[in-house]
C-alpha cells in the first residue's frame, strides 16, 4: 500500500499534467510562485478593483524619482488572477510612471504566453488595477493632503 505522501505526489503530478494542457509554463509558475504578493504600508499609489466576475485585485506602488521601485498585489481571484497580478507587478517595477501607464492587457497576456478565452478577463483586471494605482499616485502628487485622508478613511472603514 502506498503512503499518504506518495499518493499526494501522484495527485500533484496529475494536477500539473492537467494544468499544462490549459496553461503555459509561465502562467503555472506565476500562479504557484507569485511574485510581489502582499501589501505595501503607506504606498505611494493604491488601486483596488472588483472585476465583472466578482474577483478583486489590489495593487500598491512605491515610487521614487518618477520610477516604480516596488509593486505588490493581492487578489481573491483564481490562479489565473494570481498569475496576472504577479506578472503585472513584475512588468511595472523599474518603469517610469509614463511607461507603466502604457502596460496593457495585451502586454500581460503576451508576457504570460497567453491565456484561455475564459481567463482573459483576469489580465484586464490586472491592467485596470495597475492604472488605478497609477492614477492614485498622480492624484496624490497634485493633492498631497489626500494621503492623510486616505489613512483616516482606511481606519474608519476597518471599524
Amino acid at each position: 500500500m502506498s503512503s499518504e505522501s506518495e499518493l499526494f505526489e501522484e495527485l500533484k503530478k496529475l494536477v500539473m499534467e492537467d494544468m499544462r494542457k490549459t496553461y503555459s509554463e509561465k502562467v503555472i509558475d506565476h500562479f504557484l510562485n507569485p511574485r510581489n504578493l502582499g501589501e505595501l504600508e503607506d504606498a505611494d499609489g493604491f488601486g483596488k478593483i472588483t472585476g465583472p466576475r466578482g474577483d478583486t485585485m489590489q495593487i500598491c506602488l512605491r515610487v521614487k524619482d518618477d520610477k516604480i521601485t516596488d509593486a505588490t498585489f493581492i487578489t481573491d481571484g483564481c490562479g489565473t488572477a494570481i498569475a496576472c497580478g504577479s506578472m503585472t507587478t513584475e512588468l511595472a517595477k523599474g518603469k517610469t510612471i509614463a511607461e507603466a501607464l502604457k502596460i496593457t492587457q495585451e502586454d500581460i497576456l503576451k508576457s504570460l504566453d497567453g491565456l484561455p478565452e475564459d481567463d482573459i478577463h483576469c489580465s484586464l483586471l490586472a491592467a485596470d488595477t495597475l492604472k488605478e494605482a497609477l492614477r492614485d499616485y498622480l492624484s496624490l502628487q497634485k493633492e498631497p493632503w489626500e494621503r492623510g485622508y486616505r489613512r483616516v478613511k482606511s481606519f474608519w472603514a476597518s471599524q
